[in-house]
């Protein structure tokens, strides 16, 4: 499966942004669809996951202004990110695992490109 990630863009903090990623050549429905990001000078960052059955998980810290869903039909996965803070800017990444549905970089075999947030105070 390939992955294409878009949405990124310059916001204000206290905006929000949708990120999507498209999937394809592949059978969507099989696999853990996660975010990622990476700010840069630093290492790349769990965001977000969700499960073949609609689970999802997030690190603690974004938990309530940032939001993972999933469209099987559409085969897209979803970042919605809500009161957007500065500390929020980096290259949001999408990725793709068969067999884990964790927070772990090394579990994802597939990733997207990337997709640029700027958030500006």
């Amino acid at each position: 499966v390939q992955l294409q990630a878009s949405g990124g863009g310059l916001v204000q903090a206290g905006d929000s942004l949708r990120l999507s990623c498209a999937a394809s050549g592949g059978t969507f429905g099989e696999y853990v669809m996660a975010w990622f990001r990476q700010a840069p000078g630093k290492e790349r960052e769990f965001v977000a996951a969700v499960s073949w059955y609609f689970d999802t998980i997030y690190t603690d810290s974004l938990k309530g202004r940032f939001t993972i869903s999933r469209d099987n039909p559409k085969n897209t996965v979803y970042l919605q990110m809500d009161s957007l803070k500065p500390e929020d800017t980096a290259v949001y990444y999408c990725a793709a695992s068969r067999a884990s549905f964790s927070q772990w970089p090394y579990e994802y075999v597939i990733w997207g490109q990337g997709t640029q947030v700027t958030v500006s105070s």
